[in-house]
């Protein structure tokens, strides 16, 4: 079994955009997908209250945040993807990262988000050595080509955390959050730009 955590101490970074994208993302590919929730908002399970019966399906587990920090998935399950709250320390965190096959990172390109989550990429560079295949940040919001997507490369080449990927700012996922979809719902054609930014992320969590 896979298990993909979503992580970043700092709240309001795109957890919960990324956590739902690749659940779907999994689900999309036939397999069979846990979307856990471990934040107290909850905005996972909103996602997928509202997630239509016509798309490829997606499990979450019925329980308190505390709980799906370490619950067992149930047989036919074999991509579970957490979705943590920004407030996740101590014990949760590690926790957490005990249990991850892979670490997404979502970071935004300014100086205030990349310097209150400076000791929570030391921590996990300091956990994981040199196995740099199981670490990933992904840039959120970004605008490419500009001074602060070359900042957030030179910030995460300082750490050596590896960036997985980019995406930029765009209404498609506040308008899929809506309607509990993902990009890997949907008629391709259509958010090819969207896509394209995801592939090398993809390419990454099937490794």
């Amino acid at each position: 079994m896979k298990i993909v955590v979503v992580m970043n101490p700092k709240g309001g970074v795109g957890k919960s955009t990324l956590s739902t994208q690749i659940a779907g993302y999994y689900a999309n590919q036939g397999h069979g997908v846990i979307l856990g929730d471990a934040d107290v908002q909850e905005s996972a399970k909103n996602w997928l209250r509202v997630r239509p019966a016509t798309v490829a399906r997606i499990q979450t587990w019925d329980l308190p945040a505390d709980l799906a920090i370490s619950a067992t998935a149930p047989q036919g399950v074999s991509h579970v993807v957490i979705d943590t709250a920004g407030s996740v320390h101590g014990w949760r965190m590690e926790r957490l990262i005990e249990r991850a096959h892979k670490i997404v990172i979502p970071v935004q390109p300014s100086t205030f988000d990349m310097q209150a989550t400076r000791a929570f990429f030391i921590q996990l560079r300091e956990h994981f050595g040199r196995n740099d295949h199981m670490l990933g940040a992904v840039g959120m919001r970004v605008v490419p080509r500009t001074i602060s997507a070359r900042h957030l490369e030179a910030f995460m080449t300082e750490l050596h955390i590896p960036v997985r990927g980019m995406l930029r700012d765009t209404q498609n996922y506040v308008q899929f959050a809506a309607h509990g979809l993902s990009f890997f719902d949907v008629t391709a054609a259509r958010y090819a730009q969207d896509l394209d930014q995801w592939k090398p992320i993809c390419r990454w969590l099937d490794h």
